[in-house]
């Protein structure tokens, strides 16, 4: 339900764009978010976006570096990776929230998560 891609390989400073292709079902969830698992790392939240696209929110290690968006026409989520450091290397799942109504504080938690994607490498080299 639903398919990330878009990963590879970049140097610092580079640029990548990761795309979520979602079902309908999972599209129309209440928030779709972005983790990264770094190895010998906890999972751990990177940014989300609401259902209508009109609320946002990044953890503070990509605030204005990283981009999260939507094509509603596409029932995909995008996210726009800039200025990469080395430490961004991880592998990055996009998530649904599933319809319930989620509080904003509880959207950075994966537990509040019901579907996942399985996930797509991102590495950056020095």
């Amino acid at each position: 339900q639903l398919q990330a891609s878009g990963g590879g390989l970049v140097q610092a400073g580079g640029s990548l764009r990761l795309s979520c292709a979602a079902s309908w079902r999972t599209f129309i969830s209440y928030y779709i978010g972005w983790f990264r698992q770094a190895p010998g790392k906890e999972r751990e939240f990177v940014a989300r976006i609401s259902w209508s696209g009109g609320s946002t929110g990044y953890a503070d290690s990509v605030k204005f570096r990283f981009t999260v968006s939507r094509d509603n026409a596409k029932n995909t989520v995008y996210l726009q990776m800039n200025s990469l450091k080395p430490e961004d290397t991880a592998v990055y799942y996009c998530a649904a929230t599933g319809p319930r109504r989620i509080i904003t504080s509880q959207a950075m938690a994966d537990g509040a998560y019901a579907y996942w994607g399985q996930g797509t490498q991102v590495t950056v080299s020095s």
